[in-house]
């Protein structure tokens, strides 16, 4: 179970909820602008390994920079994970997260924020169809 917050939203329709509704017909589409984030917050803390996506072709967030809380912080304060580089498609792609620092790791995280830098979209808008994190809970 994620706790969602998204940096913007085009309209209702295209709310957050869409991003985990498991339907290939709903969507989150962001604002024009960047950057675009999505923030996951977790009920217990884990370990994450690897994040699925699934954007509309045009409108693909091909930069994103993976933030995890700096410890101790709450949310208030970040650090990079990693950075992945999606393809411009239309399909599902899944990245391992392998952190630039193996400790950040070690105790599990409370919240992830994917912060989208580059857009394939000319006015900087992303469309996510599905999103989905796999982790070991702690």
């Amino acid at each position: 179970n994620y706790i969602f917050r998204v940096s913007s939203t085009l309209e209702k329709a295209t709310g957050k909820k869409h991003l985990v509704d498991n339907s290939p017909e709903t969507c989150w589409i962001s604002q024009q602008g960047l950057p675009q984030f999505i923030q996951l917050g977790f009920n217990s803390r884990v370990v994450p390994k690897r994040l699925s996506i699934t954007f509309q072709g045009g409108f693909v967030g091909t930069r994103c920079a993976v933030y995890i809380p700096v410890e101790g912080s709450g949310t208030k304060d970040w650090q990079v994970l990693t950075t992945v580089y999606p393809e411009d498609v239309n399909r599902r792609q899944a990245f391992d997260l392998t952190p630039v620092q193996p400790e950040l790791l070690s105790g599990g995280i409370s919240a992830l924020k994917l912060v989208f830098e580059d857009s394939s979209d000319f006015f900087g808008r992303i469309t996510v169809y599905d999103l989905k994190l796999d982790g070991i809970p702690i």
